[in-house]
């Protein structure tokens, strides 16, 4: 596949769809691979959930989190394609010859990126605590899988936080004043405090399994 815009992640091989992230096309880009990072996070839940045997009053809650881990890979796929249309049409839109029309269309591609991020980044906001079960109460031979999948979960936070910051910034290019962006998209900016906050969330379970999963750095 040498059109980029023909790799998907619902019909592409893995070697394909990161040859096509290697281009210089920007689609898919950054903010697909946000996408492709939340579903790993996802799958690493679901495989550790998997392979985890709770106690009866805990078997509830270990469901929940197996159904739902498995429910976000596939939805994240679908979240990454999402993301690699608008950075299509955010491109597309930066290439517009100076102008109304082209402050026009950057501006709703900016705030359609913005909002695709968005949705990416509150998913994995919404996945960190059943992973974070599982580091405490999940099979104890996993522990590695499970700071895995907050490496590949941070990464979709950092990169949906950053997108959204960015893309909200984007708005500046027709001279309005990031103040001004703040007033007219408040859900947006606050998705981005939303979103530091949850890396400082993943940064301290980390760091509290870190002996479980890395034990020769006590050494």
């Amino acid at each position: 596949m040498n059109d980029s815009e023909s790799v998907t992640t619902q019909i592409s091989t893995v070697d394909e769809w990161t040859k096509a992230l290697a281009e210089s096309t920007g689609s898919p880009g950054g903010g697909a691979g946000t996408g492709v990072m939340l579903s790993i996070a996802a799958s690493l839940t679901s495989m550790v959930a998997g392979y985890t045997e709770a106690e009866e009053a805990q078997r509830e809650q270990l469901n929940g989190i197996h159904s739902r881990a498995h429910e976000l890979r596939r939805i994240a796929l679908q979240l990454a394609d999402d993301d690699a249309s608008a950075s299509n049409a955010f491109g597309a839109a930066f290439r517009l010859d100076p102008g109304p029309e082209r402050d026009e269309a950057i501006h709703q591609a900016s705030v359609h990126a913005a909002k695709a991020s968005a949705v990416l980044g509150e998913r994995a906001i919404d996945a960190i605590e059943d992973l974070g079960w599982l580091a405490s109460n999940g099979n104890p031979a996993l522990i590695a899988d499970v700071v895995v999948g907050f490496g590949a979960l941070r990464a979709a936070i950092a990169g949906a936080r950053t997108n959204v910051s960015f893309d909200l910034a984007s708005l500046t290019s027709a001279g309005t004043a990031l103040e001004e962006i703040r007033k007219q998209h408040p859900e947006l900016w606050n998705t981005v405090t939303r979103l530091s906050d949850a890396l400082d969330r993943i940064d301290g379970l980390t760091a509290g399994v870190d002996k479980k999963a890395a034990p020769t750095e006590a050494v």
